[in-house]
This record gives C-alpha cells, sequence and structure tokens, in this order.
C-alpha cells in the first residue's frame, strides 16, 4: 500500500508536470499564431482586446502593449461603421445570432495612420461557462486589390489597344487615297491656279491625320520598328539641342549619364520620341519652372538575349505631379489634363507602345504637388548583337517599264497606287484578293518583276500570299503593305527577314522610292 504522503506527493508531481505540460503547449500554440500570415485578435464580451499578434501590429501599426485593454472598434473599425459593429456586438450578447460570424466576409479597416484599407475577415465566437469571446482572422487585400486593379487596367488597355490599332488601319488606307489623290493634283496645278490652295490644305490635314494614326499604332504595339544596337546614352545626347529649344530657359535642365552603360536593342528614333514626349510632359507640368532631370544606368546583371541585364531610363521632375485617378489613365490615348487645344493626349499613350513593343517596362511614381518619375527599362544586349535593320532605300522613283501587281482590296487605294506607278514608267496589274492574284501569278509569273500586296485582306492574307508565290517562285520580288504591322512581321513589330513593309498611309514619293528599293534588292 503507497503511504499517504507518497501518493499525495506522487499527484503534486502529476499535478505540477500537467502545468507544465499546458504553459509548453500554450507557448507553441502562440508561437504558431505569431507565426501566422494573417492578423490574429481575440476580445472579450465588452469588445476589449485580449491578444494580438504579431502579423496584428505588422497590419495595423500598433504594438501589442499599445492595444491590449482598449476597445477593438477604438483601434481598427473606421467612425462610420463603429456604431453598427457595436449594435452588432450587443444582438449577438441578448440572441446568439450574429450574421457577420463564422463566414468569410471583405470589410474596410482602419490602420493607426487613419488609411481604410480592405481586409478579409472572419470571426468566431467561442463561449467559456457564461462569458463570451471572440476571435478575429484578419488578412490585408491592400496587395491582392492592387494586382486586380492593375489586372483589370492591363485588359482594358489590350482592349483600347486592339480598337486603336484597327481604327488606325481603317484610317491609314483613307488617308493614303487621299495623300496619294491630292499629291497627284498638285502635280497637275501650276502655282498660279487658285485651286492649288485646297489641295494644299488638304494635303496639311491629311498629313496631320497620318501623324495621328501613327501614334495610335505606337500606343497599340502595331507599328513597324527598325531595332538596332545602340547607345542609350547617344540618344539622349542627339535629343539635348532639342530638348533645350523646347523646354524653355524658366526649366533648369540636367542629364547624368551612367558610365559604360549595356547596349540595347531598339529603334534610335522611336526612343528619342520617348525621351522628348517625357520631356515635353515634364515641361507642361512646370508651368511656372523648375528642373528636369534625365538619367541612365545599368541594373543589375549581365547582358543577355533572353533575360538578365537591364538598362534604365530616369526622366523625373518638379511639377504638379498626379493623383491615383489620373496615374490610372495616363497612358490611355486621347486622355488629357491640359486645356483644349493644348495637346491631342497621345504623348504618353506613344511612349507606352513604344517602350513595351521594345521589350521593355515603364513604371511611374507621382504624387500632387510632388513631381513626377518616369521609369524606362529595356532589355540589354551582348556587344557582338547585329547591328540592326538595313537603311531605308534613297534610289530615284522613275520605272523602266516593270511590270508589278497590286493586291489591294480597298479600290480607292489601288486606284492611286496604280495611277502613280503608271505616270512614273511602270506597267501595273491588279487584283482585289489574294486568290485571283495566286490565278495570275501563274500566268504572269515569268512576266513579274514586283507583287505589291497589302497584308490585310478578305480571304487569304497578304503574307499567307507572299508565302505561297515564294514556295513556288523563290526568286520573286514581294513587298507588303499594311496600315499597321501586326500580320506583316515575325514577332514584336520586328520585320521578318526578307520582307520589306510599306506602311500606310504614304505619299506617292515615298511609294515610288520604295518600290525602286524593292526592284534593286535581292529576290527574297
Amino acid at each position: 500500500m503507497v503511504p499517504p504522503e507518497a501518493r499525495a506527493s506522487g499527484e503534486d508531481g502529476l499535478s505540477q508536470l500537467s502545468r507544465a505540460d499546458l504553459e509548453s503547449a500554450l507557448r507553441k500554440l502562440m508561437t504558431i499564431v505569431d507565426s501566422s500570415l494573417d492578423a490574429v485578435i481575440t476580445m472579450d464580451a465588452s469588445g476589449a482586446i485580449v491578444t494580438w499578434n504579431a502579423q496584428a501590429a505588422e497590419v495595423f501599426g500598433w504594438s501589442t502593449d499599445e492595444v491590449t485593454g482598449r476597445a477593438l472598434a477604438d483601434i481598427i473599425v473606421p467612425a462610420a461603421v463603429r456604431e453598427h459593429h457595436q449594435k452588432g456586438l450587443e444582438h449577438f450578447l441578448a440572441t446568439g445570432e450574429g450574421p457577420m460570424l463564422n463566414r468569410r466576409v471583405e470589410v474596410n479597416a482602419l490602420h493607426r495612420n487613419g488609411r481604410e484599407f480592405p481586409v478579409e475577415l472572419t470571426i468566431t465566437p467561442v463561449r467559456e461557462a457564461t462569458e463570451w469571446s471572440f476571435t478575429a482572422f484578419i488578412r490585408d487585400l491592400s496587395e491582392r486589390r492592387h494586382l486586380e486593379d492593375q489586372l483589370r487596367q492591363s485588359q482594358r488597355m489590350e482592349a483600347v489597344g486592339q480598337l486603336a490599332g484597327g481604327v488606325a488601319h481603317d484610317f491609314n488606307n483613307l488617308l493614303t487615297a487621299i495623300l496619294g489623290t491630292t499629291d497627284m493634283a498638285l502635280m497637275d496645278t501650276p502655282p498660279e491656279d487658285p485651286r492649288r490652295e485646297d489641295f494644299e490644305t488638304i494635303q496639311h490635314a491629311a498629313r496631320r491625320a497620318a501623324t495621328l494614326t501613327q501614334q495610335l499604332l505606337a500606343f497599340s504595339r502595331k507599328q513597324v520598328l527598325q531595332p538596332r544596337q545602340i547607345d542609350l546614352n547617344a540618344v539622349v545626347r542627339r535629343a539635348e539641342t532639342m530638348l533645350f529649344r523646347l523646354l524653355g530657359e524658366n526649366i533648369e535642365f540636367v542629364t547624368e549619364l551612367g558610365p559604360r552603360l549595356h547596349a540595347v536593342k531598339a529603334d534610335p528614333a522611336q526612343l528619342e520620341q520617348v525621351i522628348v514626349n517625357l520631356s515635353v510632359n515634364a515641361r507642361d507640368a512646370m508651368p511656372g519652372g523648375g528642373r528636369l532631370h534625365i538619367r541612365t544606368r545599368n541594373l543589375e546583371g549581365p547582358p543577355s538575349a533572353t533575360q538578365g541585364g537591364w538598362v534604365e531610363l530616369a526622366v523625373a521632375d518638379t511639377g504638379d505631379g498626379m493623383d491615383d485617378a489620373t496615374k490610372a489613365r495616363m497612358f490611355e490615348p486621347f486622355f488629357t489634363t491640359k486645356a483644349v487645344g493644348k495637346g491631342t493626349g497621345l504623348g504618353l499613350s506613344t511612349v507606352y507602345g513604344i517602350v513595351t513593343q521594345s521589350g521593355g517596362s515603364i513604371v511611374v511614381e507621382s504624387e500632387p504637388g510632388k513631381g513626377t518619375l518616369f521609369i524606362v527599362r529595356l532589355p540589354a544586349v551582348e556587344a557582338s548583337a547585329e547591328a540592326g535593320l538595313a537603311p531605308p532605300s534613297t534610289e530615284p522613283g522613275q520605272g523602266g517599264g516593270e511590270t508589278i501587281l497590286v493586291v489591294e482590296d480597298e479600290a480607292s487605294v489601288r486606284s492611286v497606287i496604280r495611277r502613280t506607278l503608271e505616270r512614273h514608267g511602270y506597267r501595273v496589274v491588279e487584283r482585289p484578293d489574294a486568290e485571283s492574284a495566286l490565278l495570275l501569278v501563274e500566268q504572269m509569273a515569268g512576266q513579274l518583276d514586283l507583287i505589291l500586296t497589302d497584308v490585310i485582306m478578305p480571304g487569304l492574307s497578304g503574307t499567307q500570299l507572299a508565302a505561297r508565290v515564294l514556295a513556288r517562285h523563290p526568286t520573286m520580288r514581294v513587298m507588303l503593305m499594311s496600315g499597321y504591322s501586326e500580320e506583316a512581321v515575325l514577332h514584336q513589330g520586328v520585320l521578318s527577314p526578307g520582307i520589306r513593309l510599306l506602311q500606310k498611309p504614304f505619299v506617292p514619293e515615298v511609294l515610288l522610292r520604295e518600290v525602286r528599293g524593292a526592284l534593286k534588292s535581292r529576290p527574297a
């Protein structure tokens, strides 16, 4: 028989062991709670905070010591809904019912700094004897909402880009006909003819419209780029002279060009347009004067054809800055905060299109009254990368009786091309679609010197026509033309090797020069 003293001593030992186990379990539990990615908060029946884990401190900005014992509603519940929160608590204590309990809801919470932000909230009630307590699991949704907003913005920009590209394509066909007809009319109109001023007015308006369509194509990433390996510092230096004239004397202009900058592969003219557009936008944001700072530098990682190295172009101003609503729409075409007649709303959309089509990215930091910083990042390339595309032809445009097949579904455009080529010494045969053009090629293959075909047509496209013709007649010269270049390119707006593209809208001089260059080039 175990003596009572020993029995008592053993029971005390077990009791002590149980308390130690309990304390250890509680410590482990708190460690788990503190490591949770969610804020975990408990409050008593009066609404006072009992426990507050590490993530709660991170999410709301209050330490555990600062909030323990204080009313939860005063700490994290926005003022506008505190009364509703208190009534809900009282209703549950009286009835045992609560619409927000044991389910996930999305509400706004309050940070220590007064900022409201979205959270996902789950509240679980626990009854101990006659007392209630509540545990809240709270997840900050700010980052998720930000990513969702970015996705929606990206989808909207893509949709607008598709629309802009389609509109630009249709307008380019119209402008090709208008510019071609007007130029030919001017050729036949002597200087003293009173109609000449009317023709020149039409020509000027059409050329302005053509500039707008090119900006739309840049935004929609459907323009033709002529990329080559370039030094970004050289592009900035080339733009400096122009910028000094554009900015005015009340703006301090500073450049900070990084040493030993990696090369990038881009269209230098388009990249210069990016710099000029960003600088002009900065100038307009500083009507009373300020400072424009352009900086270049290498980012981490060696140059690579696929990934790794990047070159950064930063354009900063001390101007008015932008609020969140403006930043959300700043790259949309025709969106502008400038006064009527002061801007088209295409400057930043053009920048966006050029940068993204060049494989780069652009981010913006701006606040009202604190200026704006645009950061453009372009992929670096190895120094041994190819030099780029050959310069455009400068050959004179007069023909020598060569036969050209023109394939174009727009009758007005086809007519302008035919009349222009014929009056400059070429023989022209024409077809409205690729199917009939294929039949004619088989009949006249040995007589055709060049096929000039539109890209987008009903049925077979111009690229499909070119592929079929070259498969049977590999020495045939083919030149594509298009209001935008998506179907005419291999990848990201870069022309496929051996393919020439005449971009609409074009004037007779450009048509003749490019046709002459195609005839002088080696067959595809």
